[in-house]
């Protein structure tokens, strides 16, 4: 079935219309967490199913789940060999995923650590770390696909960050350790040794699994139905997710305003997502890639799956909500930075 027949159906319709909105969309969930938080903050707590809670679904990690399940399933598997034979941009946007946080986060903990809060910004470098230790957003599959860029590296590169976050996000989170404080540290790590943080990596990696064994079980025309139904469901989740992380952030904030943690969170998840997305253009200058590779291995730079780093904030520091902040931050500004990027590359 070609992509003109996939178009016919009302779905792939609507997640045509969907992918050019994107920016209006995102912009609109903001808006709606600040106008109406209480059913995201409702919505962010687990709900039972059964009597005596014998059963209980948590709609934040199955929203996630959903985004990356839909990521899984449109893997192009049959371009993976000749992804393989030009494994540059590959490697590199992997290698760099790795390098970015111990590059950025030392400069954020400095700037924060000459405030006079002793705490280094309130916790703001404890989530910023976990922000850029997490693997690549699903949803830069989205934006490298509206800016032409190559989305075979784009898909490699989140599916390689994915498999590889249950050894990368320690060893990132255990070489920043030294600029947390001890309270943050120790959380964090007993988040990710026990076993409600084995099940926050479980859950970035296992959706993604399963929508790449589905691409592979089915039979072609199958695989392309699932791909109308499931993809606009997907997009859907996202907005949604971004709605209840929203949610989760000003609605604290909101109760109890602080203007200069506002003004920290922004500043320093501003600093980061420049930082970021600076390296990734400048290293694909530097390696000379094509277009199209240069826009999926900026983007793969740039865009971090906050929506897992506000899951595994909530489970190590559920006492901090507003340690969602600067992950909300970093969600508006990699999205508008994302925006710029497709928009650079569209003019061209």
């Amino acid at each position: 079935m070609s992509t003109r027949d996939h178009a016919c159906f009302p779905a792939g319709r609507a997640t045509r219309w969907l992918h050019r909105r994107l920016g209006s969309a995102v912009t609109v969930s903001y808006a709606a967490a600040v106008l109406l938080p209480g059913p995201g903050m409702w919505l962010r707590h687990p709900h039972p199913l059964l009597p005596a809670g014998a059963l209980a679904v948590s709609p934040t990690p199955a929203l996630l789940g959903l985004v990356l399940f839909a990521a899984g399933l449109q893997v192009p598997l049959g371009a993976a060999g000749g992804l393989l034979r030009r494994p540059r941009a590959l490697l590199a946007g992997l290698f760099l995923r790795l390098t970015i946080p111990l590059l950025t986060i030392p400069v954020v903990a400095f700037l924060l650590r000459q405030t006079p809060d002793t705490d280094g910004g309130t916790g703001l470098v404890t989530a910023m770390a976990v922000i850029v230790a997490m693997p690549v957003a699903a949803g830069a599959t989205v934006w490298a696909g509206n800016g032409r860029g190559d989305q075979p590296t784009m898909v490699g590169i989140v599916l390689g960050s994915t498999l590889l976050s249950p050894l990368t996000v320690p060893l990132v989170l255990d070489a920043l350790g030294p600029l947390l404080t001890t309270a943050n540290g120790h959380a964090l790590i007993g988040s990710r040794s026990g076993p409600q943080g084995g099940s926050a990596l479980t859950a970035v990696v296992l959706p993604c699994a399963a929508g790449l064994l589905c691409r592979l079980l089915l039979p072609g025309t199958w695989a392309a139905k699932a791909v109308t139904v499931v993809v606009p469901a997907a997009l859907v989740g996202s907005l949604t997710l971004t709605y209840l992380n929203a949610s989760g952030a000003l609605g604290p904030f909101l109760a109890r305003p602080r203007p200069l943690l506002l003004g920290a969170a922004l500043a320093a998840a501003g600093l980061v997502c420049l930082l970021s997305f600076g390296a990734g253009h400048g290293i694909a200058r530097l390696l000379r890639l094509d277009a199209p590779s240069a826009t999926s291995f900026t983007l793969a730079c740039g865009m971090n799956n906050s929506s897992a780093g506000a899951v595994m904030l909530t489970v190590a520091l559920p006492d901090k909500p507003h340690l969602l902040m600067p992950v909300l931050a970093y969600g508006l500004f990699q999205k508008t930075a994302a925006n710029r990027v497709v928009r650079m590359r569209a003019s061209r």
